[in-house]
């Protein structure tokens, strides 16, 4: 009997993880509107999908969470080459160490904007625990899209994403969050 249990448990863990892995998101159409975009960083293509939607008019503010404090505004406004735009549109988050302090900090600047659509954009790899934290702290009354940015990731980084989103889904169904 604990053989039987053992290999439905072992043979649900995998069929979550193939899931998990071919179900990777796709692109957002840049059309679809939202009050907000939120690009946390860590990998590359994150801060240019979203200065890519900026520029498709897809959304009013951007928030970038997660910068390193030693960087400054203009220093991003320089490297991305958009003075302007980084001037009057986008925001950037110093607070965030991890994902749950990124959603932390997003879940905060919502609020304040009082947005009540939010696009967040990451990498594919990386959307199903960040958009779960996210939606999470924003709560039913916010519409939460998520937009990945599409990448290669190694089958060792897609391993342990599944089992950091498998122990944070479950934290937050035993109301650990």
């Amino acid at each position: 009997m604990i053989w039987r249990i053992a290999m439905v448990v072992f043979g649900a863990w995998i069929a979550g993880f193939a899931l998990f892995w071919l179900t990777l998101g796709k692109p957002l159409d840049p059309a679809r509107k939202t009050d907000g975009i939120v690009v946390l960083t860590g990998a590359p293509g994150r801060i240019d999908r979203g200065l890519t939607l900026m520029h498709a008019n897809a959304a009013k503010r951007m928030l970038v969470s997660g910068v390193d404090r030693d960087v400054r505004p203009h220093e991003l406004a320089i490297q991305y080459r958009e003075a302007k735009l980084f001037r009057c549109c986008v925001d950037l988050g110093w607070q965030a160490v991890d994902t749950r302090s990124n959603a932390e900090e997003t879940a905060e600047w919502v609020r304040d904007h009082r947005y009540k659509t939010v696009r967040l954009v990451t990498s594919d790899w990386h959307m199903p625990r960040a958009r779960l934290e996210l939606a999470h702290l924003l709560g039913p009354g916010i519409e939460l899209v998520g937009d990945p940015v599409p990448s290669n990731p190694r089958f060792l980084t897609l391993f342990g994403e599944y089992h950091k989103y498998l122990v944070r889904s479950l934290a937050l169904m035993l109301g650990a969050g």
